[in-house]
């Protein structure tokens, strides 16, 4: 960690012209400012304001704040913030210490450079303030936009917290066209190694890398054993099931210890997912099949898939209450790594007298569970690495062709979820490096087997990909 931090001070250089050395404030007495901005527990004063020599023509700009005023040396804004706080940025944390005079008297000045004509200078430098008040980054990063417009200011003070958050979520997730071209150009302020975790989605990349991680599991503690009650009675016995599961779901949203909720649910659909596995085992099982006489086995095995296709309606609702909660990364983790459950499945649907007599519902029930999913993966609600979402669709696509091929001559409301389904997986590939986009664009052939002119998903996501596949490396400026 020592080592980015001081790789991302320097690449922090690049970025000076956001920032002037650091100079007090004009007197007070000049200024009709109107009362500053005030964050919790606030003890010192901030003025930002446009630096002089700013292309912005401060005349031309409209209203833009009730806070901001015109002063001698161009328009500025007063916040009272927190020193506490802004010693997470490692620019103020040396601003506040004892080698710059402007400390002891609590007021502090940034110079802010704004495009031409922007009607709202200050806003990212507000928010990256408020983050280092609140470390709220889920809240505020909810899109593209919003880390793209944040990481510059967090570079500029280096905030590596927020820095890293952005570029998680933007790793994570898909960007537009122009998201894309602004994602290269603030990769050259960027460490080499955090560059080439966006870069290698844009452009044939120079190296390789990506670890993988695992985790243990603790003991239950009280407030844990009463939720995992409280999700089985839920899923399981209640009589009046859809109030029950509601109440719960309520319960499990206004619950205060988020990781609390998030392991609960994660105990739970590990517990229904083994369950479905094992199912759907012995159905695949050639032992079964040669050691039960022909009518037990059938009567067996209509209790298994109806077990089976329970199980898996249990599944989507414990996949729904997580993307809601946005806690649903071990689970995208935990479906991703199935390809034996997919096998199976693959088996059973390919028998269709079996699954049409006895679960004629369960194709589109797992549709439905890898779609909430991945729509979950390529709206930022749960971010995994790269290695996950890869394998996420590699497990589940063999799937979905089979069940396209069975649904769209029956039913047009199924056809339409297996549609949005792949709309989703190359919604997923296009956030993956170029080599694997590949290899996996390859096997989304069969999506455009109805109609070549009912398939603009599929031809969007070659464009996008022979667009990236055509630029040179990118990844070795720095």
């Amino acid at each position: 960690m020592s080592l980015r931090k001081r790789q991302r001070s320097a690449s922090s250089s690049r970025l000076a012209a956001f920032c002037s050395p650091p100079s007090p404030p004009p007197p007070s007495s000049t200024s009709s400012s109107p009362d500053p901005l005030t964050f919790p527990n606030a003890d010192v004063f901030l003025r930002l304001h446009l630096d002089p020599s700013s292309p912005d023509d401060v005349d031309a700009m409209p209203d833009i704040d009730c806070h901001l005023s015109a002063a001698a040396s161009g328009t500025f804004l007063d916040l009272h913030v927190s020193s506490a706080s802004l010693l997470r940025s490692r620019y103020f944390a040396a601003l506040l210490s004892d080698r710059w005079p402007t400390a002891a008297s609590g007021r502090l000045s940034l110079a802010v450079v704004a495009p031409p004509f922007c009607p709202r200078p200050f806003d990212a430098h507000i928010q990256v303030l408020r983050l280092l008040h609140t470390l709220d980054f889920a809240g505020a990063i909810r899109s593209p936009g919003d880390a793209l417009d944040l990481l510059p200011v967090a570079l500029l003070l280096l905030f590596d917290a927020c820095v890293e958050a952005c570029i998680r979520f933007l790793e994570a997730v898909p960007w537009s066209e122009d998201e894309e071209a602004r994602v290269i150009d603030l990769a050259r302020l960027l460490p080499a190694d955090e560059a080439a975790d966006l870069l290698a989605r844009v452009s044939p990349p120079p190296v390789a890398a990506g670890p993988s991680s695992a985790a243990g599991v603790a003991a239950r503690s009280p407030s844990e054993a009463m939720l995992h009650g409280l999700i089985h009675s839920a899923i399981h016995g209640h009589p009046v099931h859809a109030a029950t599961k509601a109440f719960v779901a309520m319960l499990l949203k206004d619950y205060p210890s988020r990781d609390c909720v998030h392991k609960v649910l994660d105990e739970a659909f590990q517990s229904r997912l083994d369950t479905v596995k094992e199912l759907m085992g012995k159905y695949a099982s050639p032992d079964f099949r040669v050691a039960v006489d022909s009518d037990e086995r059938e009567a067996i095995q209509r209790l298994n898939l109806q077990s089976a296709v329970l199980n898996v309606k249990h599944l989507y609702w414990l996949i729904e209450r997580m993307v809601d909660l946005r806690v649903a990364d071990n689970a995208v983790m935990l479906w991703s790594d199935q390809a034996a459950l997919a096998t199976d499945l693959q088996k059973l649907l390919n028998d269709a007298d079996m699954w049409r007599n006895m679960t004629p519902g369960l194709p589109m029930l797992v549709t439905r569970c890898t779609l909430r999913l991945a729509n979950s993966v390529i709206t930022g609600e749960t971010l995994v690495p790269r290695q996950v979402r890869m394998m996420l669709v590699k497990s589940w696509l063999p799937v979905l062709n089979v069940c396209r091929d069975i649904v769209q001559p029956m039913h047009f409301q199924k056809a339409t979820n297996c549609q949005e389904l792949e709309e989703a997986f190359l919604q997923i590939i296009s956030t993956l490096p170029v080599p694997e986009a590949r290899e996996l664009l390859q096997q989304c052939l069969g999506f455009s087997t109805r109609n070549v002119d009912d398939c603009p998903h599929l031809v969007a996501a070659f464009k996008t990909w022979f667009r990236r596949a055509g630029r040179p490396p990118l990844g070795g400026e720095n």
